[in-house]
């Protein structure tokens, strides 16, 4: 039915991830539901594209008002095979990404193929939005993160968002009577420090594996980290323009100097 909103679903952590099985569940009988899902894990992809090997879709289910895809590409490739491919430019209401399994806070905003994918529909002004919960088990429990989804989505598509903006919806993973609500966010200060730890392979080759801990620099109470250390789910207006425009006026002077 052509009148029902048209809500593509996309999400990181693969077509068969219980994050997005439960993404599903939040926005079903909301409108038309498009899934397009990497056919594995895509974690960390950030906003990268496929251009080296050709893209893939497989229609795995069509049923009234819902269609699953899965392709061999990244997040953002899932969005253009949707708007280019699949919808043939047919107008999208409303994306959603997710339901991430582990938090993408703070810096992990810029890693995420989750976010990535919801920003790549706002640059067409989509609105979109990207949720994740602070659990990294493949069988999380994901029954309130999919009220809270479900919440988001209807208020969205009644209210819609500002323009070019995307919403970094992270849920703590706690019981339904432990989280204390909502809370309206800015990106929290800090990094991730890294270490790549060393094994040896059986020929004697020496390989590495990425670990790390998060080291937050700021503890203001506007911030992601600290609604989630707190137990409110975090709602984060994100744009793509990422010009520093607060500093342009004092860097003009090298203009000159550089000429």
């Amino acid at each position: 039915m052509k009148d029902l909103p048209l809500i593509v679903i996309i999400n990181d952590d693969g077509h068969e991830a219980k994050g997005l099985a439960s993404l599903i569940e939040a926005a079903k009988g909301l409108g038309r539901i498009l899934v397009v899902a990497p056919d594995g894990p895509r974690s960390g992809m950030s906003h990268a594209i496929t251009m080296t090997v050709p893209l893939r879709v497989k229609k795995l289910v069509e049923e009234e008002n819902f269609t699953f895809y899965k392709t061999n590409g990244t997040p953002v490739d899932c969005v253009k095979l949707a708007e280019r491919v699949l919808l043939k430019d047919e107008k999208i209401d409303l994306l959603i990404s997710g339901i991430n399994h582990g938090s993408n806070s703070a810096t992990s905003v810029l890693y995420s193929g989750t976010m990535a994918a919801a920003i790549e529909a706002s640059f067409a002004n989509v609105p979109a939005l990207g949720f994740s919960l602070l659990s990294f088990d493949p069988d999380a429990d994901f029954t309130y993160s999919i009220k809270v989804a479900r919440k988001i989505i209807k208020n969205v598509l009644k209210e819609g968002l500002p323009e070019r903006v995307s919403l970094n919806i992270n849920i703590p993973y706690v019981d339904e009577k432990d989280c204390k609500g909502m809370k309206i966010t800015r990106q929290a200060k800090g990094y991730w420090k890294e270490e790549l730890v060393p094994y040896e392979d059986p020929h004697g080759g020496i390989y590495y594996w990425l670990t790390g801990s998060f080291v937050n620099l700021d503890n203001e109470e506007d911030t992601d980290e600290w609604a989630l250390a707190n137990n409110y789910v975090s709602i984060q207006p994100v744009q793509d323009d990422m010009t520093a425009h607060q500093h342009i006026n004092e860097l003009k002077k090298w203009e000159e100097e550089i000429d």
